[in-house]
């Protein structure tokens, strides 16, 4: 079984409703899936989001907002270089409303942690539409891909994030990482 290393990062100061944020550690296997289980129960409430909608970020616009209100739980990975991440979050409750955002750094410190993020390298998120679209269906589940590392490595943020006002719901947190 894959070691998982949990730390704790103190954000006072930052605007997260607890006082401190766990992040775990995840390491992942060059060419394999693998899963993490993960609870919400582990992540806090983000009150301020306008970084995601920053034009250096352009994580996900402020029209999705009310998507990302929930309890963040947030895990970092290492991506080598020639790697690229697909990233999915699977709810236990298939009911669940999940989203899913993930961010890539040369290194994740205090200075890049969201909600300090000015910019960074790439951020993708998925969460549930809006609207149905032609030729295409959405399940419980959230996948965001082309976290990347080409000629250096990097580090990512990877943060699932319950339905505003839930405080509890199990997930399992599956990585993919393509290598060379």
């Amino acid at each position: 079984m894959l070691n998982q290393l949990l730390f704790t990062l103190c954000l006072f100061g930052l605007t997260f409703s607890a006082t401190a944020q766990e992040i775990t550690k995840l390491e992942l296997v060059p060419n394999k899936t693998v899963a993490f289980a993960g609870t919400l129960e582990n992540g806090a409430v983000m009150e301020d989001l306008s970084w995601a909608w920053n034009s250096s970020v352009a994580c996900f616009p402020e029209t999705q907002a009310s998507k990302f209100r929930g309890r963040h739980v947030m895990y970092l990975v290492d991506i080598p270089r020639y790697s690229e991440l697909e990233i999915t979050v699977v709810p236990t409750d298939k009911s669940a409303n999940y989203s899913l955002y993930a961010y890539q750094a040369g290194q994740i410190t205090e200075d890049n942690l969201v909600p300090n993020l000015s910019s960074c390298i790439r951020c993708e998120a998925d969460h549930k539409w809006d609207r149905n679209y032609v030729n295409r269906t959405q399940d419980h589940t959230r996948t965001v891909k082309d976290i990347l590392a080409i000629n250096n490595p990097y580090q990512a943020l990877i943060v699932v994030v319950g339905p505003e006002g839930a405080e509890e719901g199990e997930f399992q947190l599956q990585i993919s990482m393509k290598s060379r």
